[in-house]
């Protein structure tokens, strides 16, 4: 037995494997992380102390012309939005996270992007910080917008020696509406678009996104009062064109679209409120031949806008 034994342990013969570890051993582990990522390095336990007191500070109120800060939540959610360019302040990475790919990409786009804080912060934090949220360790902050006053619209575009073409929403809660509109109005020479401050949409990261990079260069003002701001464009000299199923008068018959004017429109569902109505001068309607009932307030605000750009050619 003893011979048996020696004969086993000898370096000829069957062995147990390393299990491929070795192999994965010498394996590269990708690029070196940011200094405020690794761990016992300065820069990361500074990140993570500012990470703290971050996300145990409460969100700012939105006053004036800013709305509060907003949170994406989620690992493709993340990329996705810093693909697009959506404006952030923060990204918040998980202390010890897999490092996948979708973790990689945001750490990178973050980087080559710049002025994006890089925070890590231990799991509780991040869903404290989330309301519990599905995050995945990844959570970016985008800066409150800021807002435009809506006579900032007209007076940017006398500056420019033209007449203003400004589109006003009432009552569009969906921001990718918004986002839709503000990429149509930058596409066709518009000057900006109109929300009211409360029940609509605003410039949320979801916004952003659809507006591929368009808002950046076209500004969204709010109004307290869409009803007031309407009435107060109309005494400037601009006319305020309403969209409406039920409009009087054609899109193609409205010659008002070759000057300053203001395309309102409403929600696909009531279209426009009844004071913001009665505040328009006219109310056209799209001819739809193939019998929709209605558009959604980007493909809308699409239509009039190319329509008068061709007028103003």
């Amino acid at each position: 037995m003893a011979a048996n034994n020696r004969r086993m342990s000898g370096k000829k013969g069957a062995q147990v494997g390393s299990g491929g570890q070795r192999r994965k051993g010498l394996e590269g582990k990708g690029p070196t992380p940011p200094a405020e990522m690794r761990k016992g390095h300065k820069k990361n336990r500074i990140a993570g102390a500012k990470a703290k007191q971050a996300v145990r500070r409460p969100a700012p109120r939105g006053r004036g012309g800013k709305s509060t800060s907003e949170l994406v939540v989620g690992r493709n959610p993340v990329v996705e939005a810093l693909r697009e360019g959506v404006p952030a302040s923060t990204l918040y990475v998980q202390q010890f996270i897999d490092n996948d790919e979708r973790v990689r990409e945001a750490l990178q786009l973050a980087a080559e992007r710049g002025g994006i804080n890089l925070m890590e912060a231990p799991r509780p934090e991040l869903d404290r910080m989330t309301n519990g949220l599905n995050h995945q360790g990844l959570v970016l902050q985008v800066p409150p917008y800021e807002y435009a006053h809506p006579e900032d619209l007209a007076d940017a575009a006398a500056d420019d020696g033209e007449d203003p073409l400004i589109v006003a929403l009432d009552g569009v809660t969906d921001p990718r509406n918004l986002g839709a509109v503000v990429r149509s109005v930058s596409a066709f020479g518009g000057h900006g678009v109109v929300v009211p401050e409360r029940r609509a949409a605003g410039m949320t990261a979801g916004a952003w996104k659809t507006s591929a990079g368009t808002a950046a260069r076209t500004p969204v003002a709010r109004a307290t009062n869409l009803t007031r701001a309407l009435e107060a464009y109309k005494k400037a000299g601009i006319v305020v064109v309403g969209l409406a199923a039920d409009g009087e008068a054609e899109l193609g018959d409205l010659e008002a679209l070759a000057g300053p004017v203001v395309i309102v429109v409403g929600s696909e569902g009531k279209g426009l409120s009844r004071l913001v109505g009665e505040t328009c001068d006219f109310r056209v309607r799209i001819p739809m031949p193939g019998g929709a009932e209605s558009l959604n307030a980007g493909v809308a605000a699409g239509i009039v806008l190319y329509e008068a750009a061709r007028r103003r050619v």
